[in-house]
């Protein structure tokens, strides 16, 4: 690297009190400042590996912060959170003071305590403007775990406010946030940056989801077939030539936290009622596989749940995907749940992105924010109960796959997504974050539109 050229390049610190490898948006901020003529240093915890855009870019540098030590487990559960608190400001504190002095200062919130005032106070001692991107309010989500009235609720809530007022200006992820924000917070100084789906999350060609659906059948016995170079779902001929087989499975995605704002619950009853209905009328409904992708507490308790149905024509697997192969799993799949109900009800999950992304219809769970990305019929389902997402399985697989092929709702599913894809994250990052980092005022009309 040019070392004369690093120098001339505007510093800017992008931190996450969180795992980088699992923090999308963070991740695009850097890229896109990289990409503006600015020189980023991620700050973050070490887990899952970045993608490889980052990992690649040489003026991404990635410093990762000591975790709180495993020992404080065995405390009480309130002693043990005050003293990893402690731990993480002390620690995020003395990683700012070591790294390179910036300009400005991108915070991702939640988790806010203890970032935001240890931001904030590194920002005032070294003259750096300090701006949040707020994704969600972390004293809802604390909520999930404590009553509403405990005090650790309310120092988390007044934390936030406070010192989200005291930043120089910020990002939030939806429009409902941003009037939250103004009217009932006094944060006047955000402005609306809607989550897109990066380049890697595309639709894929019938060869290459043939390719990648052979590397699973490898791992997954639900995805094999005797034959070969043929699995469960397409096929290569002698002349070279791939395509669908004409009885195979539907395959559902889902990703999910498992964690108590995503009720696994709901989803775990409609498969329960797929088994049922394929059971009753076999010649109407497809055999089902079901991928849910991703990490949390209460994977155990459900994958040892789902274990003891013994269903046969409802195939469960939890895969750990890879940064590379996550989106190729999105595009192979014929439907999409997404289970996120937002603590706050102004938040938007970035799943559902990557999968519009890939060019695939969600099924989602209905909170107040969600209809500014997820449209009841246009581009995907919303539903309300488990009893809803049971009926809207079974109305969008009956006479899969040739029937539905030739319904003219399923056209205008995939015609809406198809747009939604043309809007990309650089140019919406652009018209609303670059003008922070640039000084600007930014224009009433951003481009902040889905």
């Amino acid at each position: 690297m040019d070392n004369e050229a690093t120098e001339e390049r505007e510093h800017v610190t992008v931190v996450v009190l969180g795992d980088l490898g699992r923090s999308p948006r963070m991740n695009y901020h850097a890229l896109s400042l990289s990409q503006e003529g600015f020189e980023v240093n991620l700050i973050g915890f070490s887990g899952t590996k970045p993608q490889i855009e980052i990992l690649s870019d040489e003026h991404i540098t990635l410093t990762y912060m000591r975790p709180a030590p495993e020992f404080l487990s065995v405390f009480p559960k309130l002693l043990a959170y005050i003293l990893k608190v402690l731990w993480q400001a002390v620690v995020l504190f003395f990683t700012l003071a070591t790294c390179p002095c910036s300009e400005k200062l991108l915070l991702q919130n939640p988790p806010g305590v203890p970032a935001m005032p240890v931001c904030w106070l590194y920002c005032f001692i070294t003259r750096t403007k300090f701006y949040v991107d707020w994704h969600n309010y972390g004293y809802t989500i604390l909520t999930l775990s404590l009553r509403p009235n405990h005090p650790l609720v309310s120092v988390y809530r007044w934390t936030e406010r406070i010192f989200g007022k005291l930043a120089h200006g910020g990002l939030c992820v939806t429009k409902a946030m941003k009037v939250d924000l103004e009217q009932n917070w006094g944060i006047k100084k955000v402005t609306v940056l809607y989550d897109r789906p990066a380049a890697r999350f595309s639709p894929l060609t019938t060869e290459e989801k043939h390719e990648f659906l052979m590397k699973l059948s490898g791992t997954y016995n639900c995805f094999s077939s005797s034959s070969p170079d043929k699995n469960v779902f397409t096929e290569r001929y002698a002349d070279g030539r791939v395509a669908e087989c004409e009885d195979r499975p539907a395959l559902l995605i889902s990703s999910t936290s498992w964690t108590e704002d995503e009720d696994f619950s709901i989803l775990f009853h409609a498969l329960e009622d797929y088994e049922r209905v394929r059971t009753e009328f076999p010649e109407h409904y497809p055999p089902l596989i079901v991928a849910v992708t991703g990490k949390g507490p209460m994977k155990a308790y459900y994958t040892s749940l789902i274990a003891e149905q013994h269903w046969v024509h409802v195939e469960v697997i939890t895969p750990w995907m890879s940064a590379e192969d996550y989106p190729k799993l999105l595009a192979s799949a014929d439907l999409g749940v997404c289970l996120h109900y937002s603590s706050s009800g102004l938040d938007l999950p970035m799943k559902v992105v990557d999968m519009f992304g890939c060019g695939i219809p969600v099924a989602a769970i209905e909170y107040q924010a969600l209809p500014e990305l997820v449209h009841h019929n246009e581009n995907g389902l919303i539903f309300k109960t488990k009893e809803e997402l049971a009926n809207l399985l079974q109305d969008w697989f009956r006479g899969f796959p040739k029937e539905t092929e030739i319904k003219e709702t399923y056209y205008d599913f995939y015609k809406s997504l198809e747009e939604f894809r043309k809007l990309k994250w650089h140019p919406c990052w652009t018209c609303n974050a670059l003008p922070l980092f640039k000084d600007e005022i930014i224009d009433k009309k951003s481009l902040t539109i889905q």
